[in-house]
């Protein structure tokens, strides 16, 4: 008669999962970098302080006082005050929201209309490859700017349909990365496999070919990020983003380009925010690329 032991404890930790080891040697590429953690706190920073700004703001952001127009810098007024005698402070702290909340905006709607159509056109090829790139091909020789003016003309001004015309102009490069990064990987073995399996399109696209792709759709969005702060800081500059009295730091830049004879010192509080959330995002779309090269060489 033969006799079993119990198993023994098992011992050590359970394995890794393969999809988590990837993810986990990227953040660390990433959090080697000084200047990329100086980035993220940086926007971690301007994320806590725009949900913190009502609680914190020293002054009403709306509030006027023309009796006290263009006070300097003081205990009492930390960025002094502009043409209408407003708080400098409170409405850069009122302004991180917007500022915030217009790249999400753009970006949001650039993603929906350039990733499907990039995954389909890069897996599709044929008739539908070529009509969608020709579109998109269409849409890049167009001035960005112009552009997206033409279609403010059209939907009038206001923050929501500037930043969904950014995001129309966006659209097209984000559509050209997907497309390049979809046909990479439409050739690779396990995409024959799930097709052959009678896997729906629906479901390579999204299942087998987006997270394949993801990588340098992360990075452009990020640099994206960016350059659509910048674009809606211009366009609140000509007036046709964000409408008084609501606070932006292009409005607020177009406010003391009007008065820098009596407040030369006014263009630097939402001149740096702009400069610096900008350069933010583009060092940590450059750290992100960065990794994902330095990963692939591994």
């Amino acid at each position: 008669m033969t006799t079993t032991s119990a198993p023994g404890p098992v011992t050590g930790h359970a394995p890794e999962p393969a999809a988590a080891a990837p993810r986990r040697r990227t953040l660390r590429l990433l959090l080697r970098r000084p200047s990329t953690v100086v980035a993220v706190g940086f926007l971690l920073l301007l994320v806590l302080l725009a949900v913190l700004a009502p609680w914190i703001s020293p002054h009403d952001p709306f509030a006027q006082d023309l009796a006290d127009r263009f006070a300097p810098y003081s205990a009492d007024h930390l960025l002094g005050t502009d043409d209408l005698g407003r708080d400098v402070a409170s409405r850069l702290l009122y302004a991180i929201k917007l500022a915030l909340l217009a790249p999400l905006i753009s970006v949001g709607v650039a993603l929906a209309l350039g990733v499907p159509t990039g995954l389909w056109a890069g897996l599709s090829r044929g008739v539908v490859d070529a009509v969608l790139s020709r579109v998109a091909d269409a849409l890049l020789s167009l001035p960005g700017l112009a552009f997206a003016l033409a279609i403010i003309a059209v939907v009038g001004p206001g923050l929501a349909n500037v930043m969904v015309a950014l995001g129309i102009v966006f659209a097209p490069s984000l559509f050209r990365v997907v497309r390049g990064a979809a046909m990479a990987v439409a050739e690779e073995p396990f995409i024959d496999s799930a097709r052959s399996i009678g896997s729906p399109t629906s479901r390579v696209l999204w299942v087998h070919v987006l997270p394949n792709v993801s990588a340098p759709l992360l990075v452009q969005a990020t640099i994206l990020m960016g350059l659509a702060l910048l674009s809606e800081a211009g366009l609140s500059f000509l007036g046709l983003g964000v409408q008084p009295p609501e606070a932006s730091w292009g409005s607020m830049l177009r406010t003391a380009y009007e008065n820098q004879f009596e407040a030369p010192l006014s263009v630097l509080p939402p001149g740096i925010a702009v400069v610096v959330t900008v350069l933010a995002f583009n060092t940590l779309g450059d750290a992100i690329r960065d990794a994902m090269t330095a990963r692939g060489r591994r």
